[in-house]
């Protein structure tokens, strides 16, 4: 285990403590989502380009009764406050938040083994490590002022449950949008189909009309499939990700309050990790 010196408040120099280094959760463009919108769009774009027709796939009501359809019915079944705060989460669902669950768990167990150690108060010595991250700073700021196991529990597991609460409002959101794009390019077509009946007497125009008919179940088969419930698929991930390192810094606190052994909170951590990022802190 690597040390580290610090300074206590006499100006004394404690050299028996593990190194602790905090990682940032940062947000990065999401390379496979992005890849996989262009990729999408383009394999239907290039479908359409090789395709023997010169039918023209754009059409500028069908758009509008499917894109703003599709808005103006999902909301109906939000309220509007519900709708301003998950725009936000869905307008950075192209973004993921990168959380280093190994480094975390491992700085993580270096704080339990320094409030074991020297005591809950002395974590406050690591407060340039902890303020990278915000809810760890929220956890080790109560878990030193002596709030209790129970309280510590409350507030924080309220804490993970509202962030876990918003993205999952926001993913219910894009589900909803989901099943009414199609439904609203169906609309488009029946009204394009009733136009085109109307006008039986030029067979000339039959065709055409078709045609514009189906643009509007096209858009819409594509807004939902491609683009809504991919997206939707994409924040809960983000959600159980973020829920997994909140997660592992209240199981952290707990143990803190408890003094048990960084040993058994080590173990914990473990079953809280995927295989691959299981962490062997003690040797």
């Amino acid at each position: 285990m690597n040390e580290q010196t610090i300074t206590d408040a006499a100006g004394k120099k404690i050299t028996d403590l593990p190194i602790i280094s905090v990682p940032r959760t940062v947000s990065r463009p999401d390379i496979a989502t992005i890849l996989g919108l262009v990729l999408s769009f383009g394999l239907i774009i290039g479908a359409i380009a090789i395709g023997q027709s010169d039918a023209r796939f754009f059409n500028l009501p069908s758009v509008l009764i499917v894109v703003l359809g599709t808005i103006t019915a999902t909301s109906i079944s939000y309220t509007g406050e519900e709708l301003s705060r998950s725009l936000k989460i869905i307008a950075s669902s192209t973004f993921r938040p990168v959380i280093n669950l190994t480094h975390l768990a491992e700085s993580l167990m270096g704080l339990a083994t320094v409030a074991r150690k020297k005591g809950l108060l002395f974590l406050s010595s690591y407060e340039k490590e902890t303020s990278k991250e915000a809810f760890l700073e929220h956890a080790m700021s109560i878990v030193v002022d002596g709030y209790s196991a129970n309280d510590v529990q409350r507030i924080l597991q309220h804490n993970i449950d509202l962030g876990e609460e918003r993205k999952k409002r926001a993913a219910s959101i894009l589900r909803r949008a989901s099943e009414v794009a199609p439904a609203m390019g169906l609309i488009g077509t029946l009204v394009g189909l009733v136009q085109m009946l109307a006008n039986l007497e030029n067979p000339e125009t039959i065709g055409p009309a078709m045609a514009v008919a189906l643009l509007t179940t096209f858009y819409g088969a594509i807004l939902g499939t491609i683009i809504m419930s991919p997206l939707a698929g994409k924040i809960e991930k983000n959600a159980a990700d973020e829920v997994t390192a909140k997660s592992m810094i209240l199981k952290t606190s707990l143990s803190m309050i408890s003094q048990e052994n960084p040993r058994n909170l080590e173990m914990l951590i473990n079953t809280m990790l995927p295989a691959s990022k299981r962490i062997q802190y003690f040797d």
